[in-house]
């Protein structure tokens, strides 16, 4: 997809929430794309959206310097990383180690992605939060390093994460993520188009509603005439 197309799709979608997108999933008959309800973002005003750079990775007993992971030796993740991109791990239920941080943020955003969303844990929670258009969705903090604890494997490959509905969710390279501090939804690819018409719709009809609320409106007054409150 050309950046073009994502700062698109993104501009469609940052105008709802993740209540909104929900709805509209529910009713093409997806009503399993929420993620963990744990996986949530540092920051509450948070929101992200952007095609899925995948990444998995799994626990490790020891650090094996001469394993060779093409992905990553010589800092490759960086170069792999691309403008628009949301960074999405799975970390195969560790529940232990940081497996993203404050560099790692960095070096993703100065190669384009907007921002990380992680099964599993971050460190550098107060450095993250510092750094500007950057959203970080994680399931825990912590300060243990995940050297010859926890090694990434792979990139751009399918991955489950862990969700609510079901026990996981498959994201697929450029299936789309969604984020803010109510949960986290995946948006298959081949229904993009669609539900990000269908949730910036939503999002007028929503914005309609409050103004009618602000302007004295009642409840019922503004459903018969929104159908939506």
């Amino acid at each position: 997809m050309k950046f073009e197309e994502i700062q698109k799709y993104r501009g469609l979608l940052l105008k709802g929430y993740s209540a909104d997108l929900y709805d509209v999933l529910d009713k093409m008959g997806y009503p399993n794309q929420c993620l963990d309800l744990s996986i949530a973002p540092l920051a509450h005003k948070d929101k992200v959206a952007g095609p899925a750079f995948t990444i998995w990775g799994i626990r490790e007993p020891r650090y094996d310097a001469d394993l060779p992971r093409p992905d990553f030796d010589n800092h490759a993740l960086f170069d792999r990383i691309y403008p628009g991109c949301v960074v999405t791990l799975n970390c195969e239920k560790d529940q232990v180690v940081g497996h993203w941080g404050e560099m790692m943020s960095y070096g993703a955003r100065a190669a384009g992605a907007v921002g990380a969303v992680i099964d599993g844990g971050t460190r550098d929670c107060a450095g993250i939060l510092e750094i500007d258009n950057w959203s970080c969705f994680a399931r825990y903090t912590s300060p243990i390093e995940s050297k010859s604890r926890w090694r990434p494997r792979e990139t751009q490959i399918p991955i489950y994460m862990t969700g609510t509905l079901t026990s996981s969710v498959l994201v697929r390279p450029g299936d789309w993520i969604f984020g803010d501090v109510d949960g986290v939804i995946v948006i298959p690819i081949e229904i993009l188009d669609e539900a990000a018409q269908k949730v910036s719709e939503l999002s007028k009809m929503e914005e309609l509603s409050r103004e009618a609320f602000r302007g004295g409106a009642t409840f019922r007054e503004v459903f018969e005439r929104f159908h939506r409150a």
